[in-house]
């Protein structure tokens, strides 16, 4: 596995750091909103003067009090979201003014309704597909509430100005944060993917859009410095992989770094925590919440049916990146994503003609030593 840079910060590290600084901000006086999901357009929050702050959870620890009102067989990211609400001990849940949810999925749509009864929830309505106009013109009025409802709670009026710096501010770090994932078409690899993941996750806790683009911009230069300096003109043979499926944040160490530590390299993350929200832009020539509307209803997400274009993006990643073979992380009871990794597999091995993995798992480390068997013969599958 590529050596980590000597001022490496762990997702819980980032994570516990972002406490104090939320904590000033609220010192302040400054608005916060929680969201869970990468369909609620952070744009319209930016333009409400409040800073959006992601709420799901990614690990086991909350999730025994979470059972007591949820199922057992619930999805491990919903459970534990919901479990440090329900006990109090999420400082970012504590210091949001409100929160954003979304129907992406009947676990978080029902659970929604209990965490209403902990703090103010708003939820907006997704359209099951994102084929044909009537898709475009539901999602658009989600865009227009949501805008009323933020305005209505903070007693203001968010302009079109607003918004559109907003989507200025939102686009440059969507073009950041691509720069920095594209490093992993290098080869050899210039970074691990444990880094890359962790980094973009990391950067949620830097508050401020701007210095989260700085860094990430110093952290993409130094990179490439280095492999031209020490790597370039050289060749690798460790598999390259893509890592496409869930959110994969609670699950990294034991996939991710697991089968890097093995001999792998994991250049390109078809995930919500990945590229999948950045390859496309909202458009700053339209208006505004036409735009968002748009922007936000092309997310390839599972729960988009019938959802053509996550296999077309995947396919052109797989060729830019030059992968040799796909792992799919499903959470346990993500019905969406584990009926779709069917079309996914076939897709893979069929048309691409790549190697293909998928993996069920939750935030336990009861299934590590399986899952490393598993890792380690897809490993020798590809040579």
């Amino acid at each position: 596995m590529i050596s980590l840079p000597n001022n490496f910060e762990t997702y819980p590290e980032a994570r516990k750091a972002g406490f104090l600084r939320m904590k000033a901000l609220k010192d302040q006086g400054q608005r916060v909103v929680g969201v869970f999901c990468s369909f609620v357009p952070t744009e319209l929050i930016y333009a409400a003067g409040a800073i959006p702050i992601g709420l799901c959870a990614f690990t086991e620890e909350p999730i025994p009090a979470a059972e007591a009102h949820l199922p057992r067989n619930l999805c491990p990211l919903i459970k534990a979201s919901y479990g440090f609400a329900l006990t109090d001990t999420c400082p970012y849940f504590y210091f949001s003014d409100f929160i954003i949810g979304e129907t992406t999925c009947d676990g978080k749509r029902k659970m929604f309704e209990l965490l209403d009864e902990i703090k103010h929830t708003y939820v907006m309505q997704l359209p099951p597909s994102r084929i044909g106009s009537h898709a475009l013109e539901s999602w658009k009025g989600e865009m227009v509430r949501l805008k009323e409802e933020l305005e209505r709670f903070y007693n203001i009026t968010i302009t079109d100005e607003d918004i559109r710096k907003a989507i200025r501010a939102k686009n440059r770090e969507r073009d950041v944060m691509l720069r920095f994932m594209e490093l992993g078409k290098l080869n050899p690899a210039a970074l691990s993917g444990y880094e890359i993941g962790t980094r973009l996750d990391s950067a949620a806790f830097s508050f401020d859009l701007e210095a989260r683009c700085q860094e990430v911009e110093t952290r993409t230069a130094e990179v490439l410095k280095d492999w031209e300096q020490t790597k370039k003109g050289t060749t690798s043979r460790r598999p390259r992989l893509l890592v496409t499926g869930c959110p994969n944040t609670g699950v990294r160490d034991k996939i991710i770094k697991a089968v890097e530590e093995m001999g792998a390299d994991v250049v390109c993350f078809d995930a919500c925590n990945g590229l999948r929200d950045k390859l496309r832009k909202v458009d700053e020539n339209k208006p505004v919440l036409d735009a968002l509307a748009e922007k936000y209803l092309d997310i390839t997400c599972s729960v988009m049916s019938p959802n053509p274009q996550r296999l077309t993006d995947m396919g052109d990643m797989i060729d830019q990146y030059a992968v040799d073979g796909v792992i799919e992380i499903i959470l346990q009871a993500c019905h969406t994503y584990n009926i779709e990794a069917y079309e996914v597999k076939r897709y893979v091995t069929e048309q691409k003609g790549k190697a293909y993995l998928g993996i069920e798992t939750d935030y336990s480390q009861a299934d590590k030593g399986q899952i490393a068997t598993r890792l380690g013969a897809f490993l020798e599958m590809l040579g």
